[in-house]
């Protein structure tokens, strides 16, 4: 077995770097990675990440989205977590089965005297309180499995990063189970920091696996790049790779009146927009229509659309930059 450590704070490296590393290591061998993202929110395969995040503290505090190869729900990273990634062929493992790479994990913490636990589907607790999600991606013989190692983490900033807006959304996607979370620094019989917390993991995992130092080439780290240029970076696949959904919104604007919104959005496309209410104005009038309909369900594609559009013929003083407010937030 391999170990590799990635320096990268940067989450679309990082999951290029999983990636990369999963359809490149030779089929018999196996790899072990540690990786910390300053400030992320990873969300699985599978989910709306519009309805995932808050959109509006997630842009305040400059906290990165990206959309990760597995499956499973939405967790937030900064520097006091560890992410962890086994590497390996499924021919020991069967089918989907998250026990066997979380083990190491609950003897590692055992030996400082944490009681950690095996919960669920996919989670690691510590008196009932969930401090790793772990999911997994298995293709052509071969499954990554990771996890998250909340060891010091802002737990403010989980529960607000996190928190979905109180408009309606229904959507294909599989949604978030929040639970109960909890560092792992309280828990531990005699306190230590991040950095020799990594130690102690890394050591004990080498006492159970023959571990061998994996080094990139500088081509490996080129490949690596462009594929996060190509894909972990593109609001494509962080954001239009979302399942189709629907949106309904309501508001009321002072001087327009009532408002009501309905979308639809697949593909990160605006697909239907249909308004109601007892604004002032002609509302969503065929040239608004024809704009909105086709636009990328994002701040920047929208105020490229509406540049040259008077907003205030179709709803009375509302501004350009309130109105693409109201459709994203």
């Amino acid at each position: 077995m391999f170990f590799l450590e990635s320096t990268s704070y940067d989450p679309a490296y990082n999951l290029a770097l999983e990636e990369y590393i999963f359809k490149n290591l030779p089929s018999e061998e196996s790899c072990f990675m540690l990786w910390q993202n300053d400030h992320t929110i990873v969300v699985g395969k599978h989910q709306n990440t519009i309805e995932e995040i808050n959109l509006p503290y997630v842009k305040e505090h400059g906290i990165t989205v990206v959309r990760r190869l597995s499956g499973g729900g939405s967790v937030y990273h900064d520097l006091g977590n560890i992410n962890f990634t086994f590497i390996s062929g499924t021919i020991h493992i069967g089918k989907l089965n998250m026990q066997i790479f979380c083990q190491p994990v609950v003897r590692v913490l055992e030996s400082l005297g944490v009681k950690a636990q095996i919960h669920g589907r996919n989670d690691i607790t510590i008196n009932g309180k969930k401090f790793s999600g772990n999911s997994q991606y298995i293709k052509n013989d071969r499954v990554m499995h990771h996890g998250t190692l909340m060891f010091d983490s802002d737990l403010s900033v989980v529960e607000k990063a996190l928190k979905v807006a109180a408009d309606k959304i229904e959507s294909k996607g599989i949604k978030s189970i929040r639970s109960r979370i909890t560092n792992i620094r309280p828990h531990l019989a005699e306190d230590m920091g991040l950095d020799e917390f990594k130690d102690v993991l890394i050591k004990n995992i080498i006492r159970e696996e023959d571990l061998k130092e994996y080094s990139l080439s500088s081509s490996d780290i080129l490949e690596i790049q462009k594929l996060k240029e190509q894909k972990y970076d593109t609001w494509e696949w962080n954001y239009g790779h979302s399942p189709a959904f629907s949106i309904q919104k309501q508001r009321r604007i002072e001087g327009c009146g009532k408002l009501e919104i309905s979308m639809e959005v697949k593909d990160g496309i605006i697909m239907a927009y249909e308004s109601h209410g007892d604004y002032f104005g002609n509302g969503d009038t065929k040239e608004l229509k024809a704009l909105i309909v086709g636009c990328p369900f994002n701040e920047e594609a929208l105020l490229i659309t509406f540049k040259d559009f008077n907003i205030d013929s179709c709803y009375s003083h509302l501004s350009k930059e309130d109105f693409i407010s109201l459709l994203l937030y």
